[in-house]
C-alpha cells in the first residue's frame, strides 16, 4: 500500500510539472495568436496543476493523521478539485462569447497544434494510471483528479480540431466554439466532482 501512495505522489508531481510547462507555452502562444481556445487550454493546465498540488497535499497526509481525519481531508481535497473546474469554466465562457460577438479573429497557431498533439499522447496514460491507483487506495480525490486529466485529453482533441480547422481551412469561429466545448466539459466535471465530494 505504501508503494501505491508513493506512485500516486509521483504521478501528481509529474502532473504539476508537465502542466505548468504546457500552460506556459499555451498561454504565450495563445496570446500571440489571439486564440481563446489555446489560452483556455493553458489555463486548464494551470487548474490541473492546482488540482495536482491539492492531491500532493492530501496524499502527504496519509499515515500522519487519524483515519477519520484523513477522510475529512479527502472530502476537502475533492471539493477543492471540483471548484477549480467552475472557476476556469466561467473565464473561458466569458472570453469565448466575447470573441464570437466581437468577431475577434485569431491567427493560425502551428505551435498550438503541436502542443495539442503531444498532450493527446501523454494525458490518457496519465489519467489511466491515476484512476487505477486511486481505485486501489480508495481515494475519490485521486479518481476525480484522473477525470480532470482525462478531460484534458478530450480538450486536447477539441483544441486540435479547432486550431486545425482554422490553420487548414481558415474557419476562425472554430476557435471560440472549441472554447465553449471546453466550458461544457469543465462544468460537467465540476458538477460530478462536487456531488462526489458530498457523497
Amino acid at each position: 500500500m505504501k508503494y501505491l501512495y508513493k506512485k500516486a505522489l509521483f504521478l501528481e508531481y509529474f502532473t504539476v510539472g508537465y502542466n505548468l510547462f504546457e500552460a506556459g507555452l499555451s498561454v504565450v502562444f495563445g496570446h500571440m495568436a489571439n486564440s481563446i481556445a489555446l489560452i483556455g487550454f493553458g489555463l486548464d493546465s494551470i487548474v490541473e496543476s492546482l488540482s495536482g498540488m491539492v492531491l500532493i497535499w492530501r496524499l502527504r497526509q496519509h499515515g500522519k493523521i487519524s483515519e477519520e481525519k484523513e477522510k475529512q481531508v479527502e472530502k476537502r481535497a475533492t471539493k477543492y478539485v471540483s471548484s477549480t473546474f467552475f472557476v476556469l469554466g466561467l473565464y473561458v465562457l466569458f472570453e469565448s462569447l466575447k470573441k464570437l460577438r466581437g468577431k475577434e479573429i485569431p491567427d493560425p497557431s502551428l505551435a498550438g497544434i503541436i502542443i495539442a498533439v503531444i498532450s493527446l499522447f501523454i494525458m490518457p496514460v496519465l489519467a489511466w494510471q491515476k484512476y487505477h491507483v486511486g481505485e486501489r487506495i480508495e481515494s475519490p480525490a485521486l479518481i476525480a483528479d484522473s477525470k480532470e486529466t482525462l478531460a484534458c485529453f478530450l480538450l486536447s482533441f477539441a483544441l486540435l480540431l479547432g486550431l486545425g480547422s482554422h490553420y487548414v481551412f481558415g474557419i476562425w469561429q472554430a476557435d471560440p466554439i472549441v472554447g465553449l466545448i471546453i466550458v461544457a466539459f469543465l462544468f460537467r466535471e465540476g458538477r460530478e466532482t462536487w456531488l462526489e465530494s458530498r457523497g
